[in-house]
């Protein structure tokens, strides 16, 4: 029998009452090395977390979870440019904020998205009309077994919608560090719809556009630690342009953009036209205000429980629309990530 006493309850914004084997909080990267050495030579699983934000456990992990606190951030500059190099156990959010303090512009609209540096490249995070693959030039991963590290250009990385190599490659490697290059003559983004509607210059600085994003998921997003969740569950669809007009011809309504000659859904969207808006059901339910967003109500859901209602929604929208949804959140069981095409595959 595996013992499993260590809570990671806490360290999971879903809040799933699950345990670990052991967790430890590493500061640097010989203890993190060592760490993974010894229990991948018990043949234990391993896995490395910062805020456990896009993450949904559904058993005990009978391993070792590190708690990612390595710190640290190193400004350089050219004549047009600012340089940063940051490593991977800082806070993503106290990143946007520090930058914004030193007079560095360029990461305000990703003010507020959960989770450390780490983790940002692996899902190419971004929100409101921005993401890192505008000023990522590089991630340093680390072999932990042999301590070789290798530098990752952009280029290497393959960047897409919530989506990087990281995620299918280096599996054996760990994110140590990521390299930020954001310019010094500061030019706002405002491809977000809403500021687009909004009166000439009123989000003519940094800290406004900082100050508006924040007040802005404040209100779409419940803080998790209220209110357990992982943000989007699922991504929004990409789709062709054919079955973009087949659908527009029954649903005229649906809103959708045009990228690189594909159509973008929102699964938002979808789900509510599924009729999910607000329900609930064993305590995980679809939040009334973004039907993207699962929540655990009342923080005493299970991740199978979670899994379930993810798995239903999965199903009603691909059976309406031909359209199957992918979910952004990671699953993880005794010994690790699931590939969840196998969770999740077509009746």
């Amino acid at each position: 029998m595996i013992f499993c006493k260590y809570a990671l309850k806490k360290i999971n914004t879903f809040n799933v009452n699950v345990n670990a084997r052991k967790i430890v909080k590493v500061k640097n990267l010989p203890q993190l090395c060592k760490l993974w050495k010894e229990y991948k030579k018990k043949k234990q699983p391993c896995l490395v977390l910062g805020e456990g934000s896009n993450v949904l456990f559904l058993k005990d992990f009978y391993g070792l979870v590190i708690i990612n606190r390595i710190k640290g951030i190193y400004i350089s500059e050219s004549k047009k440019y600012w340089h940063l190099h940051i490593n991977s156990g800082e806070n993503w959010h106290k990143l946007v904020k520090f930058t914004i303090k030193r007079k560095i512009y360029g990461l305000e609209n990703l003010a507020l998205i959960p989770g450390y540096v780490g983790s940002a490249p692996i899902q190419n995070i971004g929100a409101y009309g921005s993401s890192i693959q505008k000023f990522c030039t590089y991630v340093d991963i680390i072999n932990p077994i042999n301590k070789s590290i290798k530098r990752i250009n952009k280029e290497k990385c393959n960047f897409k919608y919530r989506y990087s190599i990281f995620q299918h490659n280096y599996k054996n490697y760990i994110i140590i560090s990521v390299g930020l290059l954001l310019p010094k003559k500061w030019v706002p983004n405002l491809n977000y719809f809403n500021f687009k509607k909004s009166e000439n210059n009123i989000y003519n600085t940094p800290q406004k556009i900082f100050d508006y994003i924040c007040s802005i998921r404040k209100k779409k997003i419940p803080y998790h630690k209220i209110c357990g969740n992982a943000g989007s569950f699922f991504k929004n669809p990409i789709i062709s342009i054919k079955l973009g007009k087949k659908l527009l011809k029954i649903f005229s309504n649906m809103p959708y953009s045009l990228e690189n000659n594909f159509f973008k859904l929102s699964a938002g969207w979808l789900i509510y036209k599924c009729k999910f808006k607000g329900y609930i059901k064993d305590g995980v339910m679809v939040y009334s205000k973004q039907c993207l967003i699962l929540l655990n109500k009342f923080n005493n859901a299970s991740g199978m429980d979670i899994l379930n209602l993810a798995i239903k929604i999965y199903h009603s929208v691909g059976n309406k629309f031909g359209i199957w949804l992918e979910p952004e959140v990671k699953i993880i069981d005794h010994y690790g990530k699931i590939n969840p095409y196998i969770l999740f595959k077509k009746n």
